[in-house]
Order: C-alpha cells, then structure tokens, then sequence
C-alpha cells in the first residue's frame, strides 16, 4: 500500500488531472472546429518554453506560460503572414507553422544542453508520468498531513493551478463561449467581441498545454483535447451535459489508462509495465471509437 502511495497514486494524479485540464478547454475547440489548433498548441509551445527555460532558469508555471504566449504569439503572426501575403489556405498555413516551430523547439533543446537535463525531447514527446512519486506518503494518514502533501511531486501543484483556471474561465463565460461556439455572426451582433472570446479558448489551450506538457508530454496533451470533447459530442447535443461527459471520460482514460499500463503486463506475467501517457491516450481513443459506433447523435447507427 505505501508502495502504491509513493508511486502509483501521484502518477495517477498527474494523468488524470492533464487529462481534465485538456479535455476542459478541448470541448470549444471540437465545437469552433479548431481541433487542428489542439494539435498545434502542442507543438508550437515547445520552443517557447525552452527560450523561457533558458531565460528564468526555472519550469514555474508563470515561465512556461509566458513563453507558450510569446512562441503562440508568433505562431498566429505566421499564420496570418502566409494566409494574407502568400495566399496559403489557412489549415496548411497553421500545418506548415505547427511543424516549423516544433523542429525548432527540439533544435532549442539538443543545441542549448537543455536536453540534457529532465527537460528532455523524449519527456516532451512522451511524458514522465511514472517520474512523479511521492516519497513522503508513509501511509493513508499522509493524505491529511499537510507537511507530507507539501512535498507532493510539483507537476500536481500546476496541473491542480490549471485545472482551477481553466473551469473557473469556462464557468464564468460558459454563456458567451456557448454563444460564439455555436453562432459567431448572432454573438458579434449583440455585442459579443468572438475575436476576444476565440483568444481567451487560445489562451486556456496554451495554459492546459503548458501545465501538462513536461509531465505527460505532446501526445496526451494532443489527445485529450480532440478525444474527451468527440466522445462527448458524439453522445449529445447539449453543452452543459457535454463537458460533463468529456470530464468523465477524461477522468476514466486518466484512471484506467494508467491501471493498465501498470499492471496489465504483470497480470500476464510480464515483468515490463506500458508507457502511461500513450496508454492513457489510446484508451481515449477507444472510448471515442465506441462512441462513433455506438453514439446515438452522431454515431454508425444515426448515419445508417
């Protein structure tokens, strides 16, 4: 049990609790069709946060997160540099910058001896969910001592920062994110800035990012946002009862895909365990395939 508090409850924290803060904000994403930008926010970061690395010397969530503006700043310069001026189709302008920015983050990280470090490509791109342990955890007791929470694994601290962030956003302009989400032309003519309401989505996305980014890395970051908010939608048309899907499914994915990694080899006699992270984002995706099955809105079933 104290081996399962050390090791395996922190890890669990640290996927679900990515999982939630992406799947939050991934909802408005899927609804805007910027899914596409789910992924880039991924990737674009990446050199952001190591120019803030490099400059603060710290991975504080206020670093990380001024330099994931700065690198989301440039990105949308880019972007509407290449649509404007050379006349390039949005999405392939946003693919072209997305994959542009990323090389040069891991370029940043192997020339700067950033890689060598924990803040490494292979964490970026994969996670170090198995690295958060928990030492401290003696036993049940250790939940309630708050010196022993005080030395929980710092990734809790900002995935908890974000998570809070995120839903108190989305709680308090849940209408006007329903109203620009659903029929932009309607918001701007009551007086709604869908401008400004598409920035705060793009800044929550970069926050989830960054809060979740050396922890779980780019390919969960990627698929909590797409998968959670599909499922959903793929299940109702209301927004309320979608994000509340989305979060259960975020959650059950975190939980599960973890359980799995852990311990299904062992369970079949295997002395390995599975990477957390891929494992987490393929039982997203998954649940989302059953969804588009079985999904009685948008499902096999509705389109038959």
């Amino acid at each position: 049990m104290i081996a399962f508090l050390q090791i395996d409850l922190p890890a669990m924290l640290v996927g679900t609790l990515a999982a939630l803060a992406c799947a939050l904000v991934g909802n408005f994403l899927v609804l805007t069709r910027q899914s596409m930008f789910g992924d880039a926010i991924g990737h674009v970061v990446l050199p952001g946060v190591v120019v803030a690395y490099l400059l603060a010397g710290t991975t504080a969530t206020w670093a990380m997160l001024a330099g994931a503006a700065g690198a989301a700043l440039l990105t949308a310069l880019l972007v509407e540099f290449l649509r404007r001026v050379a006349g390039v189709e949005a999405q392939t302008a946003l693919g072209a910058v997305f994959t542009a920015m990323f090389a040069l983050g891991v370029l940043l990280l192997e020339q700067t001896g950033v890689a060598r470090t924990s803040f490494d490509v292979h964490h970026i791109l994969y996670g170090n969910v198995e690295g958060a342990i928990w030492p401290a955890a003696t036993g049940w007791g250790s939940l309630f001592d708050p010196a022993a929470l005080a030395q929980l694994p710092p990734q809790i601290g900002r995935l908890v920062f974000g998570v809070f962030v995120i839903a108190l956003v989305l709680g308090l302009l849940f209408k006007e994110l329903r109203l620009v989400s659903f029929d932009p032309v309607f918001a701007a003519t009551v007086g709604l800035p869908p401008r400004l309401i598409g920035a705060v989505i793009t800044t929550l996305a970069a926050l989830a990012a960054v809060v979740s980014l050396d922890a779980v890395g780019v390919i969960l970051v990627v698929a909590m946002m797409v998968c959670p908010a599909a499922t959903a939608r793929m299940l109702t048309d209301d927004l309320t009862t979608q994000v509340v899907v989305s979060v259960f499914v975020a959650a059950t994915a975190g939980l599960s895909g973890y359980l799995i990694a852990a311990f299904l080899p062992a369970m079949f006699g295997f002395d390995i365990s599975l990477g957390a992270a891929g494992t987490i984002a393929l039982v997203a995706g998954l649940i989302q395939l059953t969804a588009m099955i079985v999904g009685p809105k948008r499902g096999i079933p509705r389109i038959v």
